[in-house]
């Protein structure tokens, strides 16, 4: 379960001030795929961010009684100078995990070749979020935080990397960022919409993606 107690986001820029999340009080069950919407620059990731626990709210706290994942699919969780490699006997040593055996499960998933031992700064986005994937899907948590990354590859590496989250989510949870509503529908059962600071959560997949489908018509009418 993970538990958001008042918790406030404030961005400052050049006396500009954005709110990305607003007093937020939301509880995520144990063991649900919840699917968290919401237009571009809402602050999907910034809340994912402080969930993994990477980046502090201005105010409020987040509680949880199970292991979360860092945020797979951001660049951000990757060390750039080190490389793929590097990067994932870190995570393993961190995590207590069998180096070696890590490596080579994360080398055979991520299907990086030659470039698993060169630095990530050197990766495109789609590498990086299937090396961020792969060294996720080694390790066991109670909930993974998933931003824009089943959709890295061609169709055989997305067929596989939905195989292996689907199997995780069989003893796990999720919180899972896609514009592809089709996507939310595939994996996700719960859905949450962020929008103006607010959070809206739904047993329901479909009742959040109806939500924020009126948000977006919204957004164009006005």
């Amino acid at each position: 379960m993970i538990v958001l107690r008042d918790l406030t986001k404030i961005f400052e820029f050049n006396g500009n001030i954005k709110v990305v999340a607003d007093r937020l009080n939301t509880v995520f069950p144990t063991g649900v795929a919840v699917g968290l919407l919401g237009r571009n620059g809402a602050g999907k990731s910034t809340l994912l961010k402080i969930i993994a626990g990477t980046s502090s709210p201005t105010s409020g706290e987040v509680l949880t009684d199970g292991k979360i994942s860092f945020p797979v699919g951001l660049a951000s969780s990757m060390h750039p100078d080190m490389t793929g490699a590097q990067n994932t006997r870190f995570v393993a040593r961190l995590y207590g995990a069998d180096t070696e055996e890590m490596s080579a499960y994360v080398d055979e998933f991520a299907e990086l070749g030659g470039h698993f031992h060169l630095p990530v700064r050197t990766y495109s986005s789609g590498m990086r979020s299937r090396l961020s994937f792969g060294i996720n899907m080694a390790l066991q948590f109670d909930t993974y935080l998933i931003d824009e990354v089943i959709a890295a590859g061609d169709a055989a590496f997305v067929e596989k990397s939905s195989l292996v989250f689907r199997d995780r989510m069989e003893n796990a949870g999720a919180l899972f960022v896609s514009h592809s509503t089709g996507m939310m529908r595939q994996f996700c059962e719960a859905g949450a919409v962020l929008e103006n600071g607010q959070l809206t959560y739904y047993d329901d997949i479909e009742d959040a993606v109806r939500h924020h489908a009126e948000n977006m018509r919204a957004r164009k009418a006005g």
